[in-house]
């Protein structure tokens, strides 16, 4: 007998040029005969089980090639009254979590936050509970990332780690099955199945409806993936399930993909074409939030500003984009729906009580509409992240981003002028194809002129499929990488401090989330601005109810008086609890 590895294989193409869609389903057969049509053997734990038995073998008689070139092809976005019959090789009730336990780890960006959110919600309705304690576990799922090499080797280790872990199962327990979901599952397909044996099931990140079927198919000792990407999968229809009972603010997806293309971005690839949630559905949810008590919400999207609904007709006649002025696109510019202005018009109108982010942009897709409406609107944060990546207009260009370092720097006077104290934060990639000592020192100069008040500074990760792998050589060696970084980062520090020091002597306002992590005395939350503001745990006045004394709890909005300030944080005292729409008299 030998290990037979059947592998059913669909390929649709999209139109996309280079991104074509491959969705797969892999199944590992243990001990399995030398004929396809053989009858699986289930696995060793299981030999005894003629339940397990059983479903080997309707999954081996199952699915064909048509069943899956079928499935590659019917639309991917469900109604939430729909029903969905099993497939053919599953019973209901093998679809069922029966009360396993379920432990999710989350790595990289907030996009993979709210994932773990989807995929917890719709695991949770298949049956599954969740648990914090790793041992206790009997799936294990990884919402990985595939920006850069070193979020890759991190997952890579943790496997090792949880090898151990399944290694030592005790036979008297169910098996524990590991799982890797998202970018990285979507990047490296069956590198991961066969690297790493122990890996049960891949799931991408449009297909995390498919996880209680190939949890399913892993009961029987078999391996199974599902990385379609989708053109239209936007989870509208499922909430996701808050991870933390005492959170103040949540995530709330608003569009999935990207059709920007830059050329060292892995994002096209791992998550697809842009395409953007109803807005009834993000109203909906954030009124939910708003119900729970939840005092902010971030609106997430890989290129959030060009949001665009399409789905009620009758708007899909509207004029074309607006771009921000010296910017261009690489792809052909879109006609109708509603944009991202209207969305936030809408969205900071459901609790002027809550507060209203953001992340991340474009900077070209900033036109004054959306400018007014933030200065307007006193719920919605005065920050914005406009990631420039480098100061160098012949980087710029290399890396595809539709503008000059000038064009820039337009931007960036103009949103200081439409909303006087807006907050910027940025992010910068050090050491990309062909990036010169000369290219190097304008991005320093950038940061100086700038002068942001966060910053989020990387050394360029060349990845497969991106225009740079294909197109650019990765030139710069690794110590110039760093030592450039190295150099960024000390540049932006000393740029933020200067900025962030003009707060001092000001009062602001700051969203309670808890005890400072150095502190059992002090209370951390965050300014309008997204910076840290640390103050001490201490009696004050509350403004609507004159004479009571109370102490700040997470969720509250206390007016603090900023008397120091570093590259990364507020220090003060606070003065009085308050609301979001009294505080402005003292703002």
């Amino acid at each position: 007998m030998h290990p037979l590895q059947c592998v059913l294989q669909v390929q649709r193409s999209l139109g996309w040029g280079p991104l074509a869609s491959v969705s797969w389903l892999t199944l590992r057969m243990c001990r399995a005969h030398s004929s396809l049509s053989s009858t699986m053997c289930p696995s060793p734990e299981r030999q005894e089980d003629g339940a397990r038995k059983d479903f080997s073998s309707r999954l081996a008689a199952g699915p064909t090639f048509q069943h899956f070139l079928k499935s590659a092809s019917a639309p991917q976005e469900k109604l939430s009254s729909e029903v969905e019959d099993p497939p053919p090789y599953l019973t209901m009730d093998e679809l069922l979590g029966r009360q396993r336990k379920v432990y999710l780890e989350t790595y990289g960006c907030q996009m993979n936050v709210n994932d773990t959110e989807i995929a917890w919600s719709i695991l949770q309705k298949s049956g599954y509970l969740r648990t914090s304690n790793l041992q206790e576990a009997d799936v294990i799922l990884l919402v990985t990332c595939s920006i850069r090499e070193k979020a890759e080797q991190t997952i890579w280790n943790r496997l090792h780690q949880l090898k151990a872990l399944k290694t030592r199962r005790p036979r008297s327990r169910v098996p524990l099955r590991i799982g890797i979901l998202g970018c990285m599952a979507e990047r490296l397909k069956e590198e991961i199945l066969n690297r790493e044996k122990m890996v049960d099931i891949l799931a991408g990140p449009d297909a995390y409806r498919d996880l209680p079927r190939l949890l399913a198919v892993a009961e029987s000792g078999q391996q199974a993936a599902n990385v379609l990407l989708s053109l239209d999968e936007t989870y509208a229809d499922v909430m996701p399930v808050q991870t933390s009972a005492s959170a103040t603010s949540a995530f709330v997806s608003i569009m999935r993909g990207c059709d920007n293309m830059c050329s060292y971005c892995i994002v096209p690839f791992t998550r697809g074409r842009e395409r953007s949630r109803p807005i009834a559905s993000i109203l909906e949810e954030v009124k939910k939030l708003s119900e729970q008590g939840l005092k902010e919400v971030t609106l997430l999207g890989q290129n959030v500003n060009s949001f665009r609904d399409n789905s009620e007709v009758q708007f899909n006649n509207a004029v074309p984009t607006n771009l921000s002025r010296g910017f261009t696109t690489n792809y052909k510019t879109k006609q109708g729906g509603l944009r991202f202005a209207h969305l936030l018009d809408q969205v900071s109108r459901v609790d002027p009580e809550m507060r209203i982010r953001f992340t991340s942009p474009h900077p070209k897709d900033f036109p004054d509409e959306v400018l007014q409406l933030i200065h307007e609107r006193d719920n919605i944060c005065k920050q914005i992240h406009l990631p420039a990546q480098s100061g160098s207009s012949r980087v710029l260009e290399a890396m595809r981003r539709g503008y000059s370092r000038e064009a820039y720097v337009e931007l960036v006077h103009h949103i200081r002028e439409s909303i006087p104290g807006v907050s910027l934060s940025s992010d910068f990639i050090a050491g990309f194809c062909g990036e010169t000592e000369e290219d190097h020192v304008q991005t320093v100069s950038l940061l100086r002129e700038v002068q942001y008040n966060m910053g989020f500074l990387f050394a360029y990760s060349m990845r497969q499929k991106t225009r740079a792998y294909h197109r650019l050589k990765d030139d710069v060696p690794e110590e110039v990488k760093l030592r450039r970084l190295e150099e960024l980062i000390t540049i932006f520090r000393e740029e933020a401090t200067k900025a962030n020091q003009t707060s001092v002597g000001c009062t602001q306002l700051v969203l309670v989330e808890g005890l400072s992590k150095r502190s059992a005395t002090d209370l951390c939350g965050r300014n309008d601005g997204n910076l840290k503001v640390i103050f001490p745990d201490a009696e004050m006045e509350d403004v609507n109810n004159p004479g009571l004394r109370v102490r700040a709890q997470p969720g509250d909005y206390v007016l603090v008086k900023i008397t120091s300030a570093s590259s990364q944080t507020l220090r003060g005292h606070v003065l009085c609890r308050t609301t979001l729409r009294d505080s402005s008299a003292y703002c």
